[in-house]
């Protein structure tokens, strides 16, 4: 089985998100030369905003840090998850997707107060 980075997706539109989500996974996956590298969940529609879990598949990251390199290392964050959540979150960011992205296993621990 694959290791694998999951992130929590809110998000107000999800058609939109999603679409803008799959198309920076599908060039991330043409520059590291992988195929069938992440899943994008359906969503869960409550309050207003649309939640979904991104999964990526960690040798995809791990392919990145290498070809960016020192660029990846200073990425904020510790670690290879936070650093690409970082990244992750800039590319969002600059195709103008209204989103909150959160590491799935750090809200799962912090909602039972366990850091």
């Amino acid at each position: 089985m694959k290791e694998r980075i999951n992130i929590n997706v809110s998000a107000t539109n999800y058609d939109q998100s999603s679409d803008g989500i799959r198309s920076i996974l599908r060039r991330l996956e043409e520059i590291v030369h992988e195929e069938d590298g992440f899943v994008i969940t359906d969503s869960e529609f409550a309050f207003g905003w649309h939640f979904y879990i991104v999964s990526v598949n960690k040798i995809l990251v791990e392919k990145l840090a290498n070809q960016v390199g020192e660029g990846f290392q200073k990425l904020k964050g510790k670690g290879l998850e936070k650093k690409f959540l970082t990244w992750f979150s800039h590319q969002t960011q600059e195709k103008n997707l209204k989103v909150k992205l959160a590491i799935k296993e750090e809200m799962e621990s912090s909602k039972f107060g366990i850091f």
